[in-house]
């Protein structure tokens, strides 16, 4: 597809829905930070940006149990890593909210893509795994907050993507259906959360999808910028 619009022919959606790291927003480079300063204070090894890229999409508890293990499939957690967790992810937490996202920097295209969705009366909100306290200051600190009616964090139901809940509890909230609201976001989560919702996804190459290709999991469009769209 060329763009929204033909995605929602003969007009533009009435409600989009953003994820927020790898989408949005390069949150890694602090990520990565808080990731490292965690475990060199637990007397281990600096992960490094590049495995913390990697690590990103399932929230920060998943994240802390990937940086223990060394790896994306930590599942199951030796009994070490499991005992630890706990601290290691208070840490984690302290850390992330010290560097209060200054190393944050938003995609090229995410600002003309948001303008033109807002210019057609497109209302849109973020749905993100992200603790919801890091959220909203982090929307702030990039100059996104005021695009957006909303936003849906890790903490705010019971369940996070790739169950459609957090997806079907912002539409409801922006008053748009499943044919007229769109997904868009960078990872399998974000792209099977849709999916199990009935709703049409498009997917973005450049951001954090475990470091596996997104092209082929099944959404409606992929792109390398969100300006394709427009």
């Amino acid at each position: 597809m060329s763009s929204l619009k033909g995605l929602f022919n003969p007009r533009w959606p009435a409600a989009a829905l953003f994820d927020l790291d790898g989408t949005l927003v390069d949150s890694a480079p602090d990520l990565a930070a808080a990731v490292d300063d965690m475990l060199t204070k637990l007397g281990r090894s600096p992960a490094g940006l590049a495995n913390v890229r990697n690590w990103v999409g399932n929230g920060a508890s998943v994240l802390v149990r990937r940086a223990l293990a060394g790896k994306t499939d930590w599942e199951p957690a030796s009994p070490k890593d499991d005992a630890l967790h706990p601290d290691a992810l208070g840490i984690f937490y302290q850390s992330y909210a010290e560097l209060n996202g200054q190393n944050a920097v938003v995609f090229d295209g995410v600002f003309e893509c948001l303008e033109h969705l807002k210019a057609n009366g497109c209302r849109m909100a973020v749905v993100t795994n992200k603790p919801d306290q890091f959220v909203g200051p982090l929307l702030e600190q990039t100059g996104l907050a005021p695009y957006f009616d909303l936003f849906v964090g890790g903490d705010t139901l019971a369940v996070k993507k790739p169950d459609p809940a957090p997806l079907l509890h912002a539409m409801e909230k922006l008053g748009s259906t499943i044919g007229t609201t769109v997904m868009v976001g960078d990872s399998a989560a974000d792209v099977n959360a849709a999916l199990k919702a009935g709703m049409p996804c498009v997917a973005v190459r450049y951001g954090y999808n475990f470091g596996a290709s997104i092209d082929s999991l099944g959404a409606d469009a992929v792109v390398d910028s969100l300006t394709e769209l427009l």
